[in-house]
């Protein structure tokens, strides 16, 4: 097959905006793959051939059409806050940015209607002086797009109280465009989102969502210092259960992990671990005496939006945020995601600490899950080999705390550990082909099609 004639792309699909620069087009072909030395490895040469930016659904559909009929891949894209390689071209094509796709729709007794392109913060600008906030949201709120968080996300700051994306409920609908000689425009409600929630965008374009939010808070900031990590994470456990306290944040983080924390350090005991938590102000007392009940000692707080000492708001510490300032400090730091859950899941914790010390210094996020407490280990790693990590995992994984593998671009080999069939089928569907965001659906066989020769 003929190589791709990518200047003419570009005049054909005119007026669509269409950038050929080579700098610009890898460096949007790029997300935060580089938090894993695994996938910077085998990554780091990826990028797209154009990229294309839509302004309207109708230029996505174009869009499809056109790449269909030429066997063009097409990668879509957020922001590029994920840390998996999820949003990067594997075999070059069209990178397709969403981020012009970007209005509030509608906002109707706290269920909120907007484009996939529109930035978490900017959503919450129009919906904050309404009353409603986001149920939860990624480390990355002030920088990451909507679509982006459904399509490569799990959960985050809320998941305390809201638990995470594939929690039924918290994605209401989505629109989604396929990928076939004549793309389709369909509309997911219920268990119908799942097939397309957290699919790297392999199974369809989304263009728009139906979230329901959340009333908004005046919330306060804390953290709290601990003599061990132990008593820390009793805490949040203890946190997380307090049904009469509002919250929506509890990270726990030995002092290996918080010394990393440069811009706030001035007020972190050091060798202490501690809690960073967003506490409801009408849940502040409360809170003040659970950690003085759990032997904790607040040494920071104050009201969330007050960011005048130049510190960040304190969710920008947690989540994956973590391993970035950790990153700044030493760039032979990765990190690790798995599950702490069940009756014994701080005794699960306990032991990794134990068994790993300062070698996976541990970070705690409180989730619930299926209506229970449990946490999320984000532990960072002082990465000596990729058969080291893999040790680590096993041990974990032995130990009855599955793990979300961060070191992999495949989508069943990350979190799930197994082909969701819905996903699979969805995908069967919408792209036979096998042009979406190829190479990373281990599931997936795609119908024999000649893929358009890339130019050297």
């Amino acid at each position: 097959m003929k190589a791709i004639d990518w200047p003419g792309v570009l005049a054909d699909l005119a007026p669509i905006e269409c950038v050929a620069d080579r700098a610009l087009v890898r460096q949007k072909s790029r997300d935060f793959f580089w938090y894993s030395p695994v996938l910077n490895e085998r990554l780091k040469a990826v990028r797209g051939d154009l990229l294309v930016s839509p302004a309207s659904e109708d230029e996505v559909v174009r869009t499809l059409a056109y790449c269909h009929a030429r066997r063009i891949p097409v990668t879509p894209r957020g922001a590029g806050t994920g840390n998996y390689g999820q949003a990067m071209p594997l075999q070059g094509g069209v990178v397709l940015d969403l981020g012009r796709l970007d209005r509030f729709l509608s906002l109707e007794d706290g269920v909120a209607r907007v484009q996939a392109g529109l930035k978490l913060g900017d959503l919450e600008a129009h919906s904050l002086p309404q009353g409603w906030e986001l149920r939860f949201h990624p480390s990355t709120r002030r920088t990451a797009t909507i679509g982006g968080f459904i399509a490569g996300g799990s959960g985050g700051v809320g998941s305390i109280q809201f638990g995470g994306l594939r929690s039924r409920g918290n994605v209401l609908g989505l629109r989604v465009i396929t990928m076939e000689e004549k793309p389709r425009v369909l509309e997911l409600r219920g268990e119908e989102v799942m097939q397309a929630i957290h699919a790297y965008g392999t199974n369809g374009i989304i263009t728009e969502l139906e979230i329901p939010l959340a009333r908004a808070w005046p919330w306060h900031e804390a953290v709290v210092a601990f003599d061990d990590i132990g008593r820390a994470a009793s805490f949040g456990n203890a946190l997380g259960e307090a049904d009469g306290i509002t919250k929506k944040l509890i990270s726990v983080f030995d002092w290996g992990a918080a010394q990393y924390f440069k811009p706030i350090l001035p007020h972190l005991p050091a060798g202490q671990a501690v809690a960073l938590c967003l506490i409801a102000d009408a849940s502040r007392e409360a809170f003040s005496l659970l950690a003085g009940d759990g032997g904790g000692r607040i040494v920071f707080e104050r009201a969330a939006g007050d960011e005048a000492d130049e510190i960040p708001p304190l969710y920008e510490f947690t989540w994956n945020h973590t391993t970035l300032w950790a990153l700044k400090a030493d760039r032979t730091i990765t990190y690790l995601q798995c599950l702490f859950d069940g009756p014994d899941y701080l005794d699960k914790i306990a032991r990794a600490v134990a068994a790993f010390g300062d070698e996976t210094p541990m970070h705690l996020e409180f989730t619930r899950i299926e209506g229970h407490v449990a946490a999320f280990g984000l532990q960072l790693m002082r990465f000596k080999s990729e058969q080291r990590l893999y040790e680590v995992i096993a041990w974990l994984e032995a130990a009855g705390c599955p793990v979300a593998d961060p070191h992999t671009f495949i989508l069943e080999d990350g979190g799930m550990k197994t082909i969701d069939e819905a996903q699979l089928a969805f995908k069967r569907q919408t792209d036979p082909l096998g042009l979406l965001n190829p190479g990373k659906m281990r599931g997936f066989s795609p119908a024999a099609c000649p893929v358009a020769e890339r130019p050297a």
